[in-house]
């Protein structure tokens, strides 16, 4: 019997592992640019923990959790997102007081949502992300904002767009969500049952229903920017303010809320509008402003803000942006013409790599022919033939497989010809713009 992977999980291998793993370290770089440490949570966490910082309102939470009971009848979930997790490994490890604040962290690793799997989306995926706590500053939030503007534009995705609103603050919130209980008041019946829900538990989670018959009512609810407070409305303008002077593009959107409970103030998505070979691209990621999140969680009472970004969503459009190919292959592959000359290379290859080249052999024997048409397939540099002759000449014969150019170097030169000849090939094929 078959068995096939779950359903809405896949496997990644060969260019598409490489895919991933090129979109990961342009991740990694940028936060190590801005002097983020990395921060490592376990996948499987409390459920009280979510249902208290994602919120009850939450579609993840009343949706597309992953929960069961374990073994001592104790009620566990398989994260759907980190930031609740880093929050609790904060308040549990007390890094808020052994480190200096504002603490910075990065994270990347898998979550899982029970949600219909699509192009880009699936139920297990990768999320990357930040996080920055304990500066309850407007630069802050300009700050988060700006890294992962930088994280897009250097996987070569044009004309992002960052839409930006606020949630304001606690009084803001209060007199919005009372405006918004009573004009949603006249239609609810008519609405979808997620929108009634949300109506009872958090009315400003309506604004986010994607039902076409339910968007039609939202145009015309009252707009939050009517109701945030001087110094809500004074914040975001700052933090506008920042992103347009380093030249971001951004669009204020009063319908914008994310998905999450716990933002409060300044929210924000990337956008992007068309990214050729694709159509309706939409949002790439987005986080926000939360001003008591660890103090929800028994930590103290400091604001943070955040970023996310699902890796599958991000590999799926850098994929129609970028020219780089992502198979991946070994500088040298050695190949020994007989039995006795294999065993030797074995030593050899180990030379070779201890001095940085990544190195493939053959393990039998075979023809000429055979082993450089797998040298091509592998899709190594360079061919290192020895033969017989070659033993007795104490040399190796090198052949360019793009070139086809082929020569001969002493045993006693070889490592430091070979770094001038891979080095000289790597240079060319960043001149062509391979990589």
């Amino acid at each position: 019997m078959e068995i096939y992977p779950v359903k809405g999980t896949h496997d990644l291998y060969d260019e598409e592992a490489n895919l991933y793993r090129s979109v990961e370290a342009h991740c990694i770089f940028l936060a190590n640019l801005f002097n983020y440490q990395e921060i490592r949570t376990p996948i499987i966490e409390h459920t009280n923990l979510f249902v208290r910082g994602v919120g009850e309102s939450s579609d993840i939470v009343n949706k597309e959790m992953y929960t069961f009971f374990d073994k001592g009848d104790r009620s566990i979930t398989l994260r759907p997102e980190l930031t609740a997790g880093i929050m609790r490994s904060i308040v549990t490890n007390k890094l808020y007081a052994t480190n200096d604040l504002p603490l910075k962290y990065y994270y990347l690793g898998p979550c899982f949502r029970y949600e219909r799997p699509q192009a880009g989306r699936y139920r297990q995926f990768s999320q990357f992300g930040v996080e920055a706590i304990g500066a309850p500053t407007y630069l802050q939030d300009a700050e988060v904002i700006s890294l992962g503007y930088r994280i897009l534009y250097m996987l070569g995705i044009q004309n992002v767009k960052v839409y930006i609103n606020s949630l304001g603050d606690e009084e803001s919130r209060k007199n919005y969500r009372e405006a918004l209980k009573k004009y949603f008041a006249k239609h609810i019946d008519k609405m979808c049952a997620d929108c009634k829900r949300r109506y009872e538990v958090n009315p400003l989670r309506i604004l986010d229903c994607k039902v076409e018959e339910d968007q039609q009512i939202i145009k015309n609810a009252p707009k939050m920017s009517d109701y945030l407070s001087t110094e809500a409305k004074m914040y975001l303008n700052n933090v506008v303010s920042l992103l347009k002077e380093i030249d971001i593009e951004v669009i204020q959107d009063d319908n914008l809320v994310r998905g999450l409970d716990y933002y409060t103030g300044v929210v924000f998505e990337y956008h992007v509008d068309k990214v050729e070979g694709l159509d309706n691209v939409g949002a790439l990621g987005g986080g926000g402003h939360y001003a008591n999140l660890l103090k929800e969680i028994g930590g103290p009472d400091l604001e943070g803000v955040g970023l996310a970004f699902g890796i599958e969503r991000l590999a799926y459009v850098y994929s129609h942006t970028t020219k780089e190919s992502f198979k991946y292959g070994p500088d040298l592959y050695v190949m020994g013409m007989s039995q006795e000359i294999i065993d030797k290379n074995f030593s050899l290859c180990e030379l070779l790599r201890s001095n940085g080249f990544v190195v493939e052999t053959n393990y039998e024997v075979r023809s000429m022919k055979s082993l450089l048409k797998t040298a091509v397939r592998k899709n190594a540099k360079f061919a290192l033939i020895i033969g017989e002759d070659e033993v007795l000449k104490g040399q190796v014969t090198v052949k360019n497989l793009k070139s086809q150019e082929q020569t001969s170097i002493k045993l006693d030169d070889m490592v430091r010809v070979l770094t001038t000849m891979i080095n000289e090939y790597r240079a060319d094929e960043a001149q062509e713009g391979e990589f």
